[in-house]
């Protein structure tokens, strides 16, 4: 059965127990006042025009509290120990706020949170133009870190874009002041540290507040236009070090041999010098020796003289010519051909005791003896 039928007993939802008609609105909001104005402290009004303007001061005092809570609690915030907070009071900046929770009143300050610990990464690449007209394309890696929140902040529009163009050119700066060969191959690592210094000194100069950690250049390449071109330049390098290596080599293996032979050649000379001297030296002391003997006997030493030279003469010499007193005729001695038959017949004690000298002298009496006897025998025959 239900409440508003008859018979149905006290369920009334409002209470009206008694009041079969329909449930009175103005009853509900009248008790739902009241139950307002005992929480916020206002008194009940008898009016109709006075509740209500009771109910809409309330709810106006109770949407802006709820809006209150909810603007402070935008205001709060934490800041990790990697990040630093940098706080701007109406576009004024107010301070640089460290690791831990805080709170800035919303809409009149505003806050920026940058990591200061992470390191960033930035890549590039490009088209330039080395010291030698050459082109290359030279990447290259730049890691950073932010130094100065504030002046990262503030100082710059736009730091990281400023940070890319300010890589540009410090690269393109760097590569047109080298030579292909270091940009290649041994200065990579040479221009990373100039490349790092020159874009360092113009962030300082803007100053963004990023600091440059490390640079990279990657391995540098030519363009494939003339890749084909640039790889004979390649090869035309390796044959370059190679025939300096085996002319180094070669350097190597001749410079000590040619060393050598002058070192000899220096001690042969010094020893040279020594005989000289000392063969100078005695033939001066033989000289004055002999200067004596003539003084006492000068015809025996002069014939000495004369023998001893002729001898040494006849040692030397191998075909002797002589002129046969009383004959028209040269005689010609063979004395080389002579000595090796001397040598034939003659016993070696003969021989190892003779000289050529004293062989031609016997050959020279034997060739007398033979020249007289015909002699005699032309007179007897006549």
């Amino acid at each position: 059965m239900a409440w508003n039928e008859p018979g149905g007993g006290n369920k009334d939802p409002w209470g009206n127990n008694n009041n079969q008609g329909p449930p009175d609105l103005d009853e509900a909001f009248k008790k739902l006042q009241e139950k307002l104005n005992g929480i916020f402290g206002s008194g009940g009004g008898s009016g109709g025009g006075s509740g209500q303007a009771h109910i809409s001061g309330s709810l106006i005092a109770l949407v802006f509290l709820v809006l209150v809570i909810v603007w402070a609690g935008f205001g709060i915030y934490q800041v990790d120990e990697k990040d630093r907070a940098v706080v701007l009071r109406f576009g004024k900046y107010l301070e640089t706020y460290g690791p831990g929770l805080h709170w800035n009143p919303p809409l009149i300050d505003q806050r920026a949170v940058i990591s200061v610990t992470e390191e960033r990464q930035y890549s590039s690449r490009g088209l330039m133009l080395t010291e030698d007209e050459n082109i290359v394309e030279s990447p290259l890696t730049v890691q950073y870190n932010i130094a100065d929140p504030k002046a990262f902040v503030l100082n710059v529009r736009d730091p990281e874009l400023s940070l890319q163009h300010a890589t540009d050119s410090a690269l393109r700066h760097v590569v047109g002041s080298s030579k292909l060969d270091d940009v290649v191959s041994v200065g990579r690592e040479q221009i990373g540290i100039e490349v790092q210094q020159r874009l360092q000194e113009y962030l300082d100069n803007y100053g963004a507040g990023i600091q440059v950690v490390k640079i990279t250049i990657q391995e540098a390449k030519p363009p494939v236009e003339v890749k084909d071109a640039y790889d004979d330049v390649i090869k035309a390098r390796e044959d370059q070090e190679r025939l300096v290596n085996e002319a180094q080599a070669y350097s190597n293996g001749i410079i000590p041999e040619a060393r050598g032979r002058a070192q000899r050649m220096i001690e042969e000379a010094r020893g040279y010098r020594e005989k000289v001297i000392v063969e100078a030296k005695g033939e001066a002391q033989r000289f004055e020796q002999l200067l004596a003997e003539y003084a006492k006997a000068p015809q025996v030493t002069r014939e000495r003289l004369y023998l001893d030279a002729m001898q040494d003469v006849m040692d030397r010499s191998s075909k002797v010519l002589i002129d046969v007193e009383g004959g028209n005729n040269m005689m010609y001695l063979p004395l080389d051909k002579l000595n090796q038959q001397a040598a034939g017949f003659a016993s070696p004690s003969t021989v190892s005791g003779a000289t050529i000298s004293d062989i031609a002298d016997e050959v020279i009496k034997k060739l007398r003896r033979d020249q007289a006897a015909t002699t005699t025998r032309q007179r007897g025959t006549r």
